[in-house]
């Protein structure tokens, strides 16, 4: 049913539509223009300007829409001129006003609308102008009123003087009564292009009085270098010259009686009275729809924070590079270190930071190129007519040191690096969505190769990556059900061969594909958002399952649990550790954190300073791997270590291999020196174990002893069956 409130004055409504003669008339191309850009802007399916007549709404201009009309009772558009401001549905099934509407229930099937009203000077809304989508939306926020507000806005502009046009083929008393109350400048000439009408808006458009413009030369409105041009050209007309502007809207550069220019739009009539030729002039101050008009391309075609084509326009080209079968370089980036710089500094600095490297990729790069963001952190660059592996990378290697210079932002020193991934047409594709896939492929590959590097695609890549991102979707569901568990690795003492503790060896449950070690998903863990989270269950689980085991009947029994960098990158790493003694009643002496060379070289300050907060509070701290890594004897300085464990390589070569027994000889003094215990692992035979005690090494962890089994099996396996609860 129609809203009570259309009633209201529908013969005035109707009358001022007809004004305007759009009914049946085709769009002008700036409608077209204005609704493409909207579609654009929104990302929605459909835009349209509607008209509503009497009984009918007619789609006068629109875009993704195959409708011409429907009637007044289902226009969603009925509901929007019966109001001031912007009707915003975000879902139409769960609206009662319009979820059984045929609209809805058939095509188009809308499930988003937002509509704004087209309200002409005397007040009346005579259409609409539309935005509708078959996938409903979460919002439509402030900054998108405004948004559709400004393009209705044009659309008005075009509307008016369309109304104006059609006033003046009326006849010339509708049109003098138009021109009186018109907010455009209207102004009127003969043959010699002399003002014979100058309008109220006129005057205030362009300062001169009504009295001083009549009988000047319409040059008038026009800066002095250009002057002549005007008048001249309306005699060349009235004489029977061919017309240049006659029936056309242009815009010119105009003149105010302070000598002020400004941009105006002009539309040109022409017509004859008593034989005479006669000219109109229907013209507008275009200087807030220019800003108007600028801002939205913007926004359609730039980010707001670097002014970098963003992701639409850079599809756009590379589509049209790839349906022309030019060949292309596509360089997707990554910066490296920029969270930490967000962190750290603020976002104040992040976005400093993502300007100036926006300035030095543009500097990398040739004019004809594009250097494009897609978001956050991520760039890509198209280098157009390039195809040789060789000069694309060398491009990358370029980009990479420019961007790893320092920049300074209010005193301080910032840096970071990139990542950058590499394909080209046609060889790894041809259209833009193969190639940007397989950019990312190449990029994911350059971040796992260590960062600050560049990859080329290769075919491989396709499935490593699939394999990844099924691997971090599965992970997620996974700590959501519960599939990880955790299995034990005992530790014995060497000399007698008892038990003293155990290192907690995650694994997973798959549903599928079964119990998995972590060779098959830890990689993929430790980079995903899952990590912290996962490690904080590690944490827990290990403490929790050590209390038991200490309450049946190994009250000294200790538990290693390895750390993960993001445990460590959040920051608290400290207070949850002694949130988990404390929840589960853990003296700090039954836990040993496990740490390894990569984790300390990543964060070595903050570990540093939660380390020694926990050494101090008696947890047991293990350097993981010793001997394998580059700063294995500087770590021993600076952190406050309780254990080293050897190697499992330089054990399993120790019997066969001098250089391997010379070096668990070194760690086994270096322990002694810096007053550390020493374990090692992978001990598989009793060979291997009477070297290593012979050798003073007190603890031992390895096969000999016991796989990684489940705290079930472990506790059958040491009697420990009182802890079962």
């Amino acid at each position: 049913m129609r809203p009570r409130t259309l009633l209201v004055d529908e013969e005035a409504r109707v009358a001022a539509l007809a004004e305007y003669d759009l009914l049946g008339s085709p769009p002008a191309p700036s409608f077209t223009h204005i609704i493409a850009l909207a579609a654009r802007l929104f990302q929605v399916s459909s835009v349209f300007v509607s008209l509503l007549d009497r009984e009918r709404q007619v789609f006068h201009a629109k875009v993704g829409l195959s409708l011409c009309e429907t009637s007044r009772e289902v226009a969603f558009c009925s509901h929007t001129i019966a109001q001031t401001n912007t009707l915003v549905v975000l879902d139409a099934t769960l609206d009662p006003r319009f979820q059984d509407n045929p609209l809805v229930t058939g095509p188009p099937y809308i499930r988003f609308y937002a509509g704004i009203p087209l309200t002409t000077p005397s007040g009346h809304a005579i259409g609409t102008l539309c935005l509708v989508d078959a996938q409903p939306r979460n919002s439509f926020i402030e900054p998108d009123r405004q948004i559709l507000q400004q393009l209705a806005d044009l659309i008005l502009d075009r509307m008016e003087l369309r109304r104006l046009e059609v006033a003046r083929r009326a006849g010339q008393s509708r049109f003098e009564q138009i021109t009186s109350t018109s907010p455009d400048g209207i102004i009127c000439a003969d043959a010699t292009g002399s003002i014979t009408v100058w309008n109220a808006a006129a005057e205030r458009l362009f300062g001169h009085s009504t009295a001083d413009a009549i009988g000047r030369s319409i040059d008038l409105i026009v800066p002095e270098r250009m002057r002549g041009g005007h008048g001249g050209g309306l005699q060349r007309v009235a004489g029977g010259g061919k017309p240049r502007l006659v029936g056309k809207t242009v815009e010119l550069p105009a003149c105010h009686a302070d000598g002020t220019e400004f941009p105006i739009e002009l539309s040109l009539s022409q017509w004859h009275e008593d034989g005479r030729t006669a000219f109109g002039a229907i013209v507008r101050d275009i200087r807030e729809r220019r800003v108007n008009e600028e801002q939205l391309f913007r926004l359609a075609h730039l980010d707001p924070l670097t002014e970098l084509p963003n992701r639409t326009v850079l599809r756009d080209r590379l589509g049209a590079i790839t349906a022309a079968a030019r060949p292309v370089a596509v360089l997707m980036l990554d910066l490296d270190g920029f969270k930490e710089i967000n962190d750290s500094h603020g976002h104040a600095a992040g976005d400093a930071v993502l300007r100036e490297v926006a300035a030095r990729l543009l500097s990398s790069i040739r004019p004809t190129d594009t250097a494009s963001r897609l978001g956050g952190d991520e760039f890509v660059l198209l280098l157009s007519d390039l195809s040789d592996r060789l000069r694309a990378s060398t491009v990358a290697e370029a980009v990479i040191s420019a961007i790893t210079a320092p920049i300074e932002y209010e005193g301080q020193t910032l840096r970071l690096s990139a990542s950058i991934g590499i394909a080209l047409s046609p060889a790894h594709g041809d259209t833009a969505d193969e190639l940007l896939s397989c950019a990312d492929f190449a990029l994911y590959q350059a971040k796992n190769a260590g960062r600050d590097c560049c990859r080329l695609f290769a075919p491989a890549m396709r499935q490593e990556a699939q394999r990844i991102r099924t691997c971090r979707y599965e992970l997620g569901r996974a700590l959501e059900r519960g599939e990880f568990v955790l299995h034990y690795q005992p530790q014995v003492r060497l000399g007698d061969g008892a038990l003293v503790g155990a290192e907690a060896l995650i694994r997973w449950q798959h549903p599928e594909r079964g119990l998995l070690a972590p060779g098959a998903f830890l990689d993929v863990l430790d980079s995903s958002r899952y990590a912290a989270a996962v490690g904080d269950w590690v944490l827990a689980t290990a403490c929790a399952q050590a209390v038991r085991w200490r309450e049946a009947g190994a009250p000294e029994f200790r538990v290693g649990v390895n750390l993960c960098s993001a445990q460590v990158q959040r920051g608290d790493l400290a207070e949850k550790v002694a949130a988990a003694l404390r929840d589960t009643s853990l003296p700090p002496a039954g836990l040993e954190l496990e740490i390894t060379e990569t984790i300390v070289l990543q964060h070595d300050g903050a570990l540093v300073m939660a380390l020694r907060e926990l050494h101090e509070a008696g947890v047991g701290i293990a350097f993981d791997d010793y001997g394998t890594g580059y700063a294995s004897l500087s770590i021993l300085k600076r952190f406050p270590l309780t254990r080293l464990k050897i190697d499992r390589s330089f054990v399993t070569g120790m019997l066969a291999s001098e250089q391997d027994r010379t070096i668990v000889r070194a760690i086994l003094q270096l322990g002694h020196g810096f007053k550390l215990a020493v374990i090692a692992e992978g001990i598989e035979t009793e060979a291997e174990a009477m070297r290593l005690r012979a050798k003073g090494c007190q603890e031992g962890q390895g096969y000999l002893f016991g796989k990684p089994m489940s705290s079930d099996a472990f506790t059958a396996c040491y009697g420990l069956a009182s802890t079962i609860r």
